[in-house]
């Protein structure tokens, strides 16, 4: 199969990802709930990969907080910052694990920023919104739908300028683009631990700069005596069992990361989305591509998207359409009513899965 949807989740592992799996599986327990081997190699495991995400992300160690997903990171970050009714300000191109829990909230959004791959849009827009005040800011570095790589640098240096905290939505960036909690001094940076990251899905990531807020209660291995939760990280929001093999996977796939180099890998996806996307407009294709662009090309052809991506299956080649749990982003490209055709490369992106893939549009005149 040719896998071109990297933006839901890696699919074909690294080298290593699998063994350590399988690993902890076979030798680990519960970490923090017994002196034993076991479990004393279980919690060896999940502080060297907390140590690992730390030095990549530029965050302490114990400010490393395992989660479920992005979103579960996300939930936290949310629930910590924004209160029922606040004002909170979101790029236009929020995944839904953004809008859906602000809109539980009952927080009121301002929308800066709706115009694709223009930063000064996105900046001017972000920074009056920031003038009439907030009480916290969210936005994705990377859109889940587009590709557009945002100025998150420079959102984040607005929020610091009018004091507002902020959260930053790794999901689609994450092992591909520098994220730093220390440069951006963001209160939370989410990320999940199944994309970019290359581990197992049910793997995520939350960079703690404040306080957080539990969104699970229960035991930790620690100050059990209290019913309180610690009030310390990891172990204030690390309620329950952790998911250990998955965090061995993790660390197996940042340690690829970091062995590859996170820059030769996005300019491995950015060269293909370039090529798919000249490809696709030479076909005729309506396609969404332009400068601050990650290796994620999205179109909208002359019939219907769903039926396309399915015909493109049946042939094994993977790709997704639909809105991509982005309706927001879709409403500001205009393609809210179609939805589109995305192609999102991974690590392993090549010069064959482009190819492959435009003659495959060429030949069976799927558009």
């Amino acid at each position: 199969m040719i896998y071109l949807d990297s933006g839901a989740t890696s699919f074909y592992k690294p080298p290593g990802v699998e063994q350590a799996v399988r690993c902890a599986l076979e030798t680990c327990a519960n970490p923090g709930r017994g002196g034993h081997a076991a479990a004393m190699r279980a919690a060896q495991t999940v502080l060297r990969c907390r140590e690992t995400a730390g030095k990549m992300f530029d965050c302490p160690t114990e400010q490393v907080v395992f989660t479920s997903n992005c979103t579960h990171s996300l939930n936290i970050a949310i629930g910590t910052l924004v209160k029922p009714g606040s004002r909170v300000v979101i790029s236009g191109f929020e995944h839904n694990a953004v809008t859906r829990p602000l809109h539980a909230l009952g927080a009121q959004v301002t929308v800066a920023g709706r115009t694709l791959f223009n930063w000064d849009n996105t900046l001017e827009e972000f920074e009056q919104a920031l003038k009439k005040g907030a009480t916290a800011a969210v936005f994705t570095h990377c859109s889940n739908v587009f590709g557009y790589i945002l100025p998150v640098a420079e959102m984040a240096a607005l929020c610091r300028q009018y004091q507002v905290p902020f959260i930053v939505d790794a999901a689609q960036s994450a092992g591909t683009l520098p994220v730093s909690l220390k440069k951006w001094g963001a209160d939370f940076i989410a990320m999940p631990g199944h994309k970019g990251l290359l581990g197992p899905q049910g793997t995520g990531l939350l960079l703690c700069g404040c306080a957080p807020k539990p969104l699970l209660l229960g035991g930790t291995g620690s100050d059990s005596v209290n019913q309180e939760m610690p009030d310390f990280l990891p172990d204030r929001l690390e309620a329950g069992t952790l998911n250990v093999p998955g965090v061995a996977g993790l660390g197996a796939g940042l340690s690829y990361l970091q062995k590859v180099g996170i820059d030769r890998v996005h300019k491995r996806e950015c060269a293909q989305a370039k090529r798919c996307a000249e490809g696709l407009q030479k076909l005729g294709m309506q396609v969404f591509t332009g400068e601050h662009q990650s290796g994620t090309v999205s179109f909208v052809p002359e019939g219907d998207c769903e039926e396309l991506a399915q015909k493109l299956a049946d042939r094994k080649i993977a790709v997704r359409a639909g809105l991509h749990c982005a309706p927001l982003a879709h409403e500001s490209a205009g393609t809210l009513k179609t939805g589109t055709v995305r192609i999102s490369y991974g690590y392993d992106a090549a010069p064959w899965q482009t190819g492959e893939l435009i003659s495959a549009l060429e030949r069976c005149k799927f558009f």
